[in-house]
């Protein structure tokens, strides 16, 4: 058997809109691919000359970006993203819709040569208090989610671009992020199965080329390794039970849940040894990491903790899922960037929660007449930092309040109507002390994150944040 180079199955990130000399470098040495996140991106002039750069040094590269559609867009984060989301797509429950939203986030992706998304993210959101999920998912139901990634699965493949169900065996049910912590989901083997496998299985039913690992502890299968550590997670269940042949990507390695203890390099190791075969690196990557990754990858190979015939097989299926992007379809010529055809933003506002009490009070409301208050929230690190709601399209705060900064002694001019708008209200006690202190106005709470309905903290509830439904909550006072 021919050795296989360990640079075939790492797929690093780097800053910059330009390609990194050290990157062409090890691209054309027989890197796998790349992974591009905010930081690449300026323009789609300027996205696609970068993705032609990685071509020319590398013809059979994996191009990935984090593009799902929704709050967490690479392709719009500087903009805020004009797509709805999964949690408002789950509420719209129009699979047809959720299709053309994949397929619009396909073509856009075609057109600047990225050739996988990370995307859709098919975790079951039963854990109104998860930190890092939430409204990324398509509900809190198994049918739900499943019916959904398959259609946004369905969308996107049909442009030729891969699709990668995430995060398995399941990120929905905790209340931590794996980007900071290592989350265990402590459900029983017979409630996994039926709730959060069944999306992946759908999706994997449906022909999903590629499905992210998840850095979490999942007890009732393997107590000691996080899934993207575990074999019996990925070979004997995902691959052996489940019957997935595409290919699995590791979630991003720089996280804590994965290296915090053991360093990337042996995260590495013992992600390919475990059933990854791409493995996603991080953000701020270096020459010097990918050598020590390649060390870490060629001592585990000695050691027998890893073996040639596993990294062959990694390399094989990264292949096919290249494979899988080369016969695509042309690009329509009348792609309208970020526009999903049948879908406005009055048909996006029946998937808002409101109590009919306060859609009469705001029927009445003169958009001269609000007063606006933001709660600012520190930016979930899988979303990072971008512009959202009704701020992405123009709306000035008149007030906003941070972790470290609360209301002071502002207050709204007389027969104004307060809308206060935060995300995730209820988790947040600095956001709820301020919504607490406005209670003498009168005001209406609006939640653009994933409510629970339960408190009293939504009054209206949006189910996303990306700037097309922050326009679709404006249309609610005008």
């Amino acid at each position: 058997m021919t050795a296989v180079n360990p640079l075939a199955v790492l797929m690093p990130g780097f800053e910059g809109p330009e390609l990194p000399e050290w990157v062409a470098r090890r691209l054309r040495e027989g890197m796998g691919g790349v992974c591009l996140f905010a930081t690449n991106v300026e323009s789609p002039e300027q996205l696609k000359e970068l993705t032609a750069a990685i071509r020319e040094a590398n013809p059979r590269a994996v191009i990935s970006i984090d593009e799902e559609g929704g709050d967490v867009s690479r392709l719009y984060q500087a903009q805020g993203s004009p797509f709805p989301g999964n949690a408002l797509l789950g509420r719209l429950n129009d699979p047809a819709i959720t299709r053309a939203v994949g397929a619009q986030v396909g073509w856009e992706l075609r057109e600047v040569g990225v050739n996988l998304t990370l995307a859709p993210d098919v975790d079951i959101n039963t854990n109104v208090a998860n930190p890092v999920i939430g409204v990324r998912s398509f509900g809190a139901t198994p049918e739900l989610v499943a019916a959904h990634g398959v259609a946004w699965t369905e969308g996107v493949q049909s442009t030729g671009v891969a699709a990668n169900a995430k995060h398995f065996p399941g990120h929905g049910d905790t209340a931590q992020d794996s980007h900071v912590s290592l989350p265990t989901v402590d459900a029983d083997l017979a409630t996994l199965r039926e709730r959060e496998f069944a999306p992946f299985q759908a999706a994997i039913d449906a022909g999903v080329a590629s499905l992210m690992s998840s850095h979490i502890m999942v007890p009732a299968i393997d107590a000691e390794n996080p899934a993207t550590f575990s074999h019996a997670i990925l070979t004997e269940l995902l691959r052996g039970e489940m019957g997935f042949d595409g290919a699995i990507v590791s979630d991003a390695l720089d996280m804590v849940g994965a290296s915090g203890e053991i360093g990337i390099p042996a995260a590495a190791a013992r992600a390919l040894a475990a059933g990854c075969d791409l493995l996603c690196i991080g953000t701020r990557n270096t020459d010097a990491q990918m050598g020590e990754i390649v060390a870490a990858i060629e001592a585990a190979l000695e050691a027998g903790t890893l073996s040639g015939e596993r990294l062959a097989d990694a390399s094989r299926r990264i292949g096919r899922l290249v494979d899988t992007t080369l016969e695509a379809p042309e690009v329509p010529a009348m792609v309208s960037h970020g526009v999903i055809p049948g879908l406005d933003t009055t048909a996006l506002r029946a998937g808002f929660q409101m109590a009919d009490a306060v859609a009469a009070r705001l029927s009445q409301v003169t958009p001269g007449d609000v007063a606006w208050v933001r709660l600012e929230p520190a930016a979930n690190i899988a979303v990072g930092p971008s512009p959202w709601g009704p701020f992405a399209s123009g709306v000035t705060a008149d007030a906003v309040v941070t972790p470290e900064s609360g209301l002071g002694s502002w207050s709204p001019a007389p027969g104004q109507t307060v809308i206060v708008v935060g995300k995730d209200n209820h988790r947040h006690a600095w956001a709820r002390e301020a919504i607490d202190a406005l209670r003498q106005h009168d005001p209406v709470v609006v939640d653009m994150g994933w409510p629970d309905l339960t408190a009293p903290y939504a009054d209206v509830a949006t189910f996303g944040a990306s700037r097309f439904v922050g326009q679709a909550l404006i249309e609610v006072f005008a």
